[in-house]
C-alpha cells in the first residue's frame, strides 16, 4: 500500500510539472522570426508636382519618377527608382547639383546641396547633403528598385527646388554608400558614377 501511495504521489507530481511547463513562456533559445524592415512610408497628400529621369550607363538602363506631395505644412517628395544592368549588391544613389550627364557623368557636379552653407563635395559632409538618398539594393539578376521619400528637396519653386538655374540629375554609383564623411575624392559615398539621368519636369514619356 505504501508503494502504491508513493507511486500515486510521483505520478501526480509529474502531471503538475507537465502542466506548468506547458503554460510557462518558452525559452529564449526558441527560434523567433526576425522582424522585416518595412519600406519607407510613401507620401499620401495632394500631388503638387511631378518629374522623371531616364537613367543610362554602360549596359545599364532605368528610370526614376519623382512626385511631390503636400502633407499639411510639410513638402514630401516620393522617389521611385527602377534599374537593370548593375552588379549585384548595394549602390550609392544621390541627387546631383547639375542637370547634365555628359562624358563620365562628372558634368552632373557634386551632390545637390544648395544654400549659403551648402557643400556639394560628394564625400565631405556626407550623408547630410540635401540630395542624399538611401542605397539601392540590386539582386543577382542585375535589377534593383528603390521606393523612398525625402523632405530635403522639392520639385516646386523654392530654395530646395531640383529645378534651379542649372537643373539636377540622379546618379547611381558603382559601390555602396558608406554613409560617412571622408576626405575629398575618397569615394566613401559610392565611388565611380556608373549611371546618370537628367531630372525633367512632368511624367514619364508615353
Amino acid at each position: 500500500m505504501k508503494t502504491l501511495r508513493w507511486m500515486t504521489v510521483v505520478v501526480a507530481g509529474l502531471l503538475v510539472a507537465a502542466a506548468a511547463w506547458a503554460q510557462a513562456p518558452k525559452s529564449s533559445a526558441t527560434p523567433v522570426a526576425k522582424a522585416k524592415l518595412s519600406p519607407a512610408p510613401l507620401a499620401r497628400g495632394p500631388v503638387v508636382a511631378q518629374a522623371h529621369a531616364d537613367i543610362t550607363g554602360q549596359g545599364i538602363k532605368g528610370s526614376a519618377d519623382f512626385t511631390e506631395h503636400k502633407d499639411g505644412t510639410a513638402t514630401v517628395v516620393e522617389v521611385r527608382l527602377t534599374v537593370a544592368g548593375l552588379k549585384p549588391g548595394l549602390h550609392g544613389v544621390h541627387l546631383h547639383a547639375v542637370g547634365k550627364c555628359d562624358l563620365d557623368f562628372a558634368s552632373a557636379g557634386g551632390h545637390f546641396d544648395p544654400g549659403p552653407a551648402g557643400n556639394t563635395d560628394p564625400d565631405a559632409n556626407h550623408p547630410y547633403h540635401m540630395g542624399d538618398l538611401p542605397q539601392l539594393l540590386v539582386g543577382e539578376n542585375g535589377r534593383g528598385t528603390l521606393d523612398t521619400v525625402t523632405t530635403r528637396v522639392t520639385l516646386s519653386d523654392g530654395p530646395l527646388s531640383l529645378f534651379d538655374a542649372d537643373g539636377s540629375a540622379i546618379i547611381i554609383h558603382a559601390n555602396p554608400d558608406q554613409g560617412i564623411t571622408g576626405e575629398s575624392r575618397s569615394g566613401v559615398s559610392g565611388g565611380p558614377r556608373v549611371a546618370c539621368g537628367v531630372i525633367r519636369k512632368g511624367n514619364a514619356p508615353g
